[in-house]
């Protein structure tokens, strides 16, 4: 048994909590910089309208996101549970699947993304004003898309075997030549949103093969080996069953940020820019309470696999803790720093002044950001997927969106942000009543077999 096993089967639970999710958290902080980085050096340039270029084209990057998250989520939920069962070539299988299915699936999102680039950003909201800028950064991602799939894919994947220092330093390796590359490339090159997004896709090409030569060279029971694939090409379905919540809350998201655009272009180009800067100084929360949960996924799998029923309780329950406890902080230091933080994007004073009142509303509910990723997490690692779809699809997609244009309709501008907070709150709520009566009806009726579902899914 090496040591990421016994840590995960017997060790303190407070200490395989946070050594599996503080450098998951540290990989979504280093994220929160790649993901900011080509709005802060193009906000630099001193024009809002690049900004909100950015803003417009960014949501339509959920799709690569979404399908990325779809097979790292459900292929680390699957392998965690296989290794917690002791069925190592299980998980042989399962990433070499992963990793086929993103290749092939990565070319195709990318042809079908250039060859509707002009019908796709009119649906983004990149109107006359916009839409020469954005496409140029629309197309350069575009072509990268192959390569921020596998990137992402197989961060996630590393962690079903402990290896999260390992997704850690790819990322690493992502960001830090992106930010190197950002500044000469738009200021020193003098290219602009192209040169922002050259830098992202050498980025991730950059985390992909160093994540590829650590699989192939490196680990126990993780392969990319096609032949593996090729054996039980079915298990994709199982994969992503598992990996679906994530995928429909990253599309969804990305809906109802390209919704959230189109009505705020009502309000002027300049309340996009602002929201764009607003959201962010709220991803620094958001993101770190999704960091938690995805770190610590492999582990809640690993105690189902184990079928450690007691252990299972203890880890959500201890995982709630910390979650509440480092998104309120959190909270308060974004709340207290937000005019610095969106400054960094925004000098106009009037575009900066509307979105540290947008800053201030969107942080309200930071204390129950993390409720519903604990939820979704644990209906995915306990091979639950109908609950955790569910959970996903009501904050982005049942309510958020409905309350986007029901709360714009009635009060304007102001309304979009309070339909962010009228979202996380319900989403919330539910989330907690359907985790307490699942997991009644899980343990009281004694289905907690996870060799079972893993003999049914392969």
């Amino acid at each position: 048994m090496n040591k990421n096993e016994e840590l995960m089967r017997n060790g303190s639970v407070w200490k395989a909590i946070f050594t599996m999710a503080i450098p998951s958290v540290v990989i979504v902080l280093v994220m929160i910089f790649y993901n900011i980085a080509d709005m802060f050096f193009i906000g630099q340039l001193g024009d809002a309208k690049l900004v909100a270029s950015i803003s417009v084209v960014g949501p339509l990057f959920s799709i690569v996101a979404a399908v990325a998250m779809m097979l790292g989520n459900g292929g680390c939920s699957l392998i965690s549970a296989a290794f917690g069962a002791k069925d190592y070539k299980r998980g042989k299988n399962i990433s070499s699947l992963c990793f086929w299915t993103a290749v092939f699936g990565g070319v195709i999102i990318s042809a079908l993304l250039i060859l509707f680039s002009t019908p796709m950003l009119h649906f983004l909201g990149a109107n006359e004003e916009l839409f020469a800028s954005s496409k140029q950064y629309y197309i350069g991602l575009s072509i990268g898309a192959p390569f921020m799939m596998l990137s992402n894919m197989l961060s996630l994947i590393l962690k079903s075997e402990g290896a999260v220092k390992e997704s850690f330093m790819g990322n690493i390796i992502g960001t830090v030549l992106n930010l190197i590359l950002d500044p000469i490339f738009i200021m020193s090159f003098k290219m602009g949103v192209t040169g922002a997004a050259l830098a992202s896709v050498l980025g991730n090409f950059a985390a992909t093969i160093y994540y590829i030569y650590y699989v192939n060279k490196k680990s126990n029971i993780l392969s990319l080996d096609i032949h593996y694939a090729m054996k039980k090409p079915v298990i994709i379905l199982s994969v992503i069953s598992l990996g679906l919540p994530n995928a429909i809350g990253s599309l969804l998201s990305g809906f109802a940020g390209t919704f959230s655009n189109q009505l705020l272009g009502k309000h002027g180009t300049m309340s996009i820019a602002a929201m764009a800067a607003a959201n962010k100084c709220t991803m620094i929360t958001g993101m770190t309470m999704m960091g938690i949960v995805m770190g610590c996924q492999a582990l809640i799998a690993f105690c189902y696999g184990a079928q450690d029923e007691a252990r299972l309780k203890e880890v959500m329950r201890k995982l709630t803790i910390l979650t509440v406890s480092a998104s309120t902080i959190l909270g308060i230091i974004c709340m207290m720093a937000r005019r610095n933080i969106i400054q960094l994007f925004i000098q106009e004073t009037s575009v900066l002044d509307l979105g540290v009142d947008f800053v201030s509303v969107l942080l309200l509910s930071c204390p129950i950001i993390g409720i519903g990723y604990i939820v979704t997490g644990y209906f995915q690692g306990t091979n639950r997927p109908a609950q955790a779809i569910a959970i996903s699809i009501l904050r982005q997609g049942a309510v958020l969106i409905v309350s986007l244009y029901v709360l714009e309709h009635f009060m304007g501008l102001n309304g979009i942000p309070i339909a962010y907070v009228v979202a996380d709150v319900t989403s919330a709520v539910v989330a907690s009543v359907v985790y307490f009566a699942c997991r009644k009806n899980v343990y009281s009726q004694g289905e907690f077999d996870a060799t079972n579902d893993l003999k049914e899914v392969c």
